[in-house]
């Protein structure tokens, strides 16, 4: 058994993006306590060269031995991404933080501090807010059918002690069922007993996912208002990767988690609601048609974004 070295270990990922993670990382270093002992790990994920070599100038010159920088040849997405990173942490947690996002005063040492006192507790998130500097929302529920058919806000108003109103204002810590996968603070033993992310999901409900699979171990995650960032909403995806073909990875990861954690009778009855759904959209929006073939024949992984990375040479 090792010994632990760090409190928390921060895991970053990189994807073409050097500036952003670069101002993430000043974030960090300028609003965290010197009470809490931690390392800062970015994974680079397959990122061109030049961008690359950037952020390795980077962090080269801060002189800091305790943040490393990996590089990986191939790009796995958030959920390969941040289990290539924890391979490295030595820390009693980990922090899972997406390189557009700024801290906002000192909420890793307000998360710890939460945590330590928290026995139930298997991660915990804060409050988010945008560029703009307003509140976005910061916590969900499951994937699920009851979700996908009837609406979130639905669901709040028949199980509001289970479904709490995301939009609502509050001042204590909640038990959720999971908060936004751009900061994410894990117990370090939570994590590893339930094998971390499912690297099978290129990119989205990742954090869906896990928190089903700790719920079912009695273990909570917990939504932390006191505790702040910034997040620039998406700038880690190119904007111009925000088109139909996004539309449909979103989907496949979406089914994928709930037949994986519902079972294919879930599985089915919500692939034929969407069939009914987007057939009927694709005749006013033609665009729509690729995501309704998808679906249609069953959104398949094997066609997911996953499979079209290359290996860096």
């Amino acid at each position: 058994m090792r010994d632990i070295k760090f409190d928390v270990a921060i895991i970053i990922i990189n994807y073409n993006s050097s500036e952003f993670t670069q101002k993430c990382i000043q974030s960090v270093l300028e609003n965290t306590t010197g009470t809490i002992s931690y390392e800062i790990i970015v994974v680079d994920n397959a990122s061109k060269n030049k961008d690359y070599e950037v952020l390795k100038n980077y962090i080269s010159e801060l002189k800091n031995t305790n943040i490393s920088l990996y590089r990986s040849r191939i790009n796995t997405g958030f959920g390969g991404g941040n289990m290539y990173g924890v391979q490295f942490a030595n820390a009693n947690y980990y922090l899972f933080l997406n390189n557009d996002t700024l801290l906002i005063k000192d909420p890793i040492k307000i998360c710890y501090d939460f945590m330590e006192k928290t026995e139930d507790a298997a991660l915990c998130g804060p409050q988010i807010f945008n560029e703009y500097h307003k509140k976005e929302v910061s916590f969900d529920h499951f994937t699920s059918i009851g979700r996908e058919i009837f609406g979130k806000k639905m669901l709040e108003f028949i199980f509001p002690g289970t479904k709490p109103n995301r939009r609502k204002q509050y001042t204590m810590p909640l038990s959720v069922d999971y908060v936004n996968g751009s900061f994410m603070f894990f117990r370090a033993m939570d994590f590893d007993s339930v094998g971390g992310f499912d690297t099978t999901i290129f990119l989205y409900f990742e954090e869906s996912d896990i928190c089903y699979r700790l719920k079912k171990k009695n273990r909570k995650t917990y939504f932390i208002p006191s505790a702040s960032y910034l997040h620039y909403q998406g700038m880690s995806i190119q904007k111009a990767a925000w088109n139909i073909r996004t539309k449909i990875e979103l989907k496949t990861s979406m089914f994928y988690v709930i037949r994986k954690n519902y079972g294919y009778l879930h599985y089915q009855i919500l692939r034929m609601f969407f069939i009914l759904r987007y057939g009927l959209v694709s005749i006013v929006k033609p665009k729509y048609f690729k995501l309704f073939h998808r679906i249609l024949i069953g959104l398949p992984m094997g066609k997911s974004l996953k499979q079209e990375q290359r290996i860096l040479p």
